[in-house]
């Protein structure tokens, strides 16, 4: 019985009208950056384009994690990461419902650029990556419009727990 309690719960958290904002906010996410991946992917997919001093689209695939950690041949290991990182999104969706207005929001940027990650993986066994920062030869990893995201959600969580104390 209890664990039916904790369903209903549950239910009424993911229904609630402000959680639905955020999953909007989760979905328009997920397709800027399949928009943004798509349209690279059917007119960059050969070579580097330049774009100006600091810029280049140059399409690779990731099949690691981020900055290529973990890449591999192997389907085991592959497999096991894409297994954590989905175990990851629905940890993330759980905190999300849980949590206040500001954290909602957090997880909501960064659980929208690893849903872009985590589909690309799933369907293309690989990650898309393309925006290409550089200075002179200093070239910055290659990312997507997915870790700009991530990366967003996260730096505001690290600033958020240095300076605002609950």
């Amino acid at each position: 019985m209890t664990y039916l309690n904790e369903l209903r719960g549950f239910k009424d958290l993911l229904f609630k009208k402000k959680n639905l904002l955020f999953a909007i906010l989760i979905v328009l996410i997920f397709c800027v950056d399949r928009i943004s991946k798509i349209k690279v992917i059917d007119k960059f997919s050969e070579g580097t384009h330049f774009i100006n001093d600091f810029l280049n689209i140059d399409l690779i695939w990731n099949i690691g994690i981020g900055f290529g950690l973990f890449s591999t041949e192997s389907s085991l290991i592959y497999n096991s990461i894409s297994s954590i990182i989905i175990i990851v999104i629905i940890s993330l969706i759980y905190m999300l419902l849980k949590s206040s207005n500001l954290d909602k929001l957090i997880y909501t940027i960064i659980i929208g650029g690893a849903l872009g990650n985590c589909y690309d993986r799933l369907v293309y066994k690989g990650v898309p990556d393309f925006i290409d920062l550089h200075y002179n030869n200093f070239h910055w990893f290659t990312f997507n419009v997915a870790d700009i995201f991530i990366t967003i959600g996260i730096t505001i969580f690290i600033i958020k727990s240095f300076f605002i104390k609950n």
